[in-house]
C-alpha cells in the first residue's frame, strides 16, 4: 500500500511504509522527510518581501506553480514558512529541489 502524491508535492519522493496492527490491518504512512540543507540547493533567483506577500504567490511568480511554496520554504530553512513573509525587505532565496541542478551564477 503506497501513498500517491502529485509530482509537485514536497512528499512525492518520500518513501512510504506500512505498519500492520495486531489485528492485521495495514496502515500506510510516510517515512520522515528531513529538510534539505539550503546550501546544497541550486539557486534560481531571489525575491524581496513586500508587505502582504504570501509564499504561494511568490512561488507562482518565481516557479510557475503556487503549490511549490515549500521549495521557497526549504531554500530558506523555514520550519514555520509563514514567518518568511513577516518582515518586508527580507530577501528570500528561490532554489531547485534537492538533487536538481540549477542555473550557474544565480
Amino acid at each position: 500500500m503506497a501513498a500517491n502524491f502529485a509530482a509537485n508535492s514536497r512528499y512525492a519522493a518520500t518513501e512510504s511504509r506500512t505498519w500492520t496492527t495486531p489485528d492485521g490491518q495495514a496502515i500506510a504512512y510516510l517515512a520522515r522527510r528531513f529538510l534539505p540543507h539550503p546550501e546544497n540547493l541550486a539557486g534560481t533567483g531571489s525575491h524581496v518581501v513586500v508587505a502582504g506577500d504570501r509564499l504561494d504567490n511568490i512561488a507562482a511568480a518565481a516557479l510557475g506553480d503556487p503549490e511549490l511554496w515549500w521549495r521557497v520554504a526549504d531554500a530558506n530553512r523555514a520550519m514555520l514558512p509563514r514567518e518568511l513573509t513577516g518582515e518586508p525587505g527580507t530577501t528570500l532565496r528561490i532554489a531547485q529541489p534537492e538533487g536538481v541542478p540549477g542555473v550557474p551564477h544565480v
